[in-house]
């Protein structure tokens, strides 16, 4: 038995936890269903549970309604709709659902239920509090599924030390018996960047299971991360030999190992069996296809292509989301083609896709190559007002500050000052760039010092000599841009 507390996940690897190798429960009556949660125009417990968009309602309460209204509430049911909550990530309720299910009397959980109530308690408490969960199951539950869950939550935690404990644990007990622990262990090593550990797991997992179509995309992750493209065709081949087919993941990490060797032919050729194997509804796959060809040396060819693929994924994705028209956007723009970039984002807003910060922020760089200053204000403003906590970027603040300093721009740096004191951000270089500005403008600013003083932002030798040079130039007119 396992001894009490026994001490950024790679995606193929998490996604297979979380999806592919869930567990599905059986019925009291030994079915198994895999259907989507209830469709059809009537009311069902599924669609009741499915409209708690907001967390602070209760799962709970919401279950007990449904039986109190004379309803049943089976089982598999509810495990298909815990199911689709974890792949919306709304975790809390899924959470809500299983503990229901934990003290019902008359709902009987396997191995895999108890697995997935650990994953949940891990993503919405922590992990102290999962690892508590563990420890206080009965030792006849303490299985391989739970112990793969509780290893998932280590690799999710980087916590390498707790994760080759739980495997040692696990080898002993007899637990590895596929290649999933082994994954985890993988994708835990190469997000860490401790590359040196794989080839010894990989050697592990050979002598009790046979890798499967993730191992070797992890393994050719590793590869990639070093540049390896000798060893990375020699796991190529390894997996053709073993008869598992590649994936779409497999043919994009070679494609990217290529690229990134200048090896444009064999990218070339990876890229097209890439396409091969995408489905047109996994955004993941679009968003490598795209960058990839973006990526492919100046082949006009290539890009073409990015941009009918951009063109599919558009005809067939219903989503909003901006991370795949901002992969074509910043391409646009790193070649140099503004019009081509703003025909493109009128096209992205006229779709429904809202603008987020990385879309603004794109745009801003873009315009500061053509030193087009109202634009480059607006684009910033808006980029640093479409999140609730900026992360400040130095350099693009010295940049937009460079283009405004060079023009003598005291309105525009006045504006800039605005919208990053609204971002939260505003510091001694700051002003000191703002005085830079009103320097080369010949301009003397209004109340620095007591501005300055007002947002608790303390004087340094540059600002004092800068503050003098600007007291003997005319005064500025820019006394309405202050705030």
């Amino acid at each position: 038995m396992l001894r009490r507390r026994v001490g950024s996940t790679a995606l193929a690897a998490a996604r297979y936890f979380s999806a592919g190798t869930e567990a599905k429960p059986a019925l009291k009556d030994g079915a198994v269903t895999r259907s989507a949660p209830e469709a059809g125009g009537g009311d069902t417990l599924g669609k009741r549970l499915l409209s708690l968009v907001y967390s602070k309602r209760s799962a709970v309460i919401a279950i007990r309604k449904w039986k109190e209204e004379g309803h049943k509430v089976q089982k598999y049911q509810l495990n298909r709709v815990v199911r689709e909550l974890r792949k919306l990530k709304r975790y809390k309720h899924a959470l809500e659902i299983c503990e229901w299910m934990n003290i019902e009397d008359d709902i009987k959980l396997q191995s895999g239920d108890y697995a997935v109530h650990l994953d949940l308690i891990a993503k919405v408490r922590g992990l102290s509090s999962a690892e508590k969960y563990f420890e206080d199951l009965p030792d006849r539950l303490k299985g391989q599924p739970t112990c793969t869950a509780l290893l998932h939550t280590y690799v999710q935690h980087k916590e390498s030390s707790k994760a080759k404990a739980l495997m040692d644990k696990m080898s002993e007990c007899g637990f590895l018996k596929n290649p999933l622990p082994y994954n985890h262990l993988l994708s835990l090593y190469i997000s860490n960047g401790q590359l040196e550990e794989v080839p010894g797991v990989i050697l592990e997992l050979k002598k009790n299971v046979s890798p499967d179509v993730f191992t070797y995309n992890l393994w050719l992750t590793a590869c990639a991360s070093q540049s390896d493209v000798e060893t990375a065709e020699k796991v190529f081949l390894e997996l053709k030999k073993a008869k598992i087919e590649p994936d779409w993941v497999t043919y994009s990490t070679l494609t990217g190992l290529y690229i990134k060797n200048s090896l444009l032919e064999k990218a070339a050729f990876t890229v097209k069996e890439m396409e091969k194997r995408v489905s047109r509804k996994v955004r993941g796959a679009y968003s490598s296809l795209i960058t990839l060809h973006s990526n492919m040396g100046n082949k006009d060819e290539e890009f073409e292509e990015a941009e009918t693929l951009y063109s599919e994924w558009e005809s067939v994705s219903p989503t909003g989301d901006s991370r795949i028209p901002n992969l074509l956007l910043a391409t646009y723009i790193n070649k140099n083609q503004m019009e081509t970039a703003e025909n493109f984002f009128d096209r992205m807003v006229q779709r429904g896709i809202k603008p987020g910060y990385t879309t603004w922020e794109l745009l801003t760089w873009g315009y500061l190559k053509q030193k087009q200053l109202d634009k480059i204000l607006d684009c910033f403003k808006k980029a640093v007002g479409s999140v609730k906590k900026w992360d400040p970027d130095e350099k693009i603040i010295r940049e937009v500050f460079r283009i405004l300093e060079e023009q003598g721009h005291v309105e525009g740096a006045e504006q800039l000052l605005v919208s990053l004191r609204k971002a939260g951000h505003v510091n001694t270089e700051v002003y000191n760039l703002l005085l830079r500005t009103y320097a080369k403008a010949g301009k003397m600013p209004l109340i620095v010092s007591e501005r300055m003083k007002k947002d608790k932002v303390p004087l340094d030798d540059e600002t004092h000599n800068l503050i003098k040079l600007t007291s003997k130039m005319r005064v500025s007119d820019v006394s309405s841009c202050l705030s």
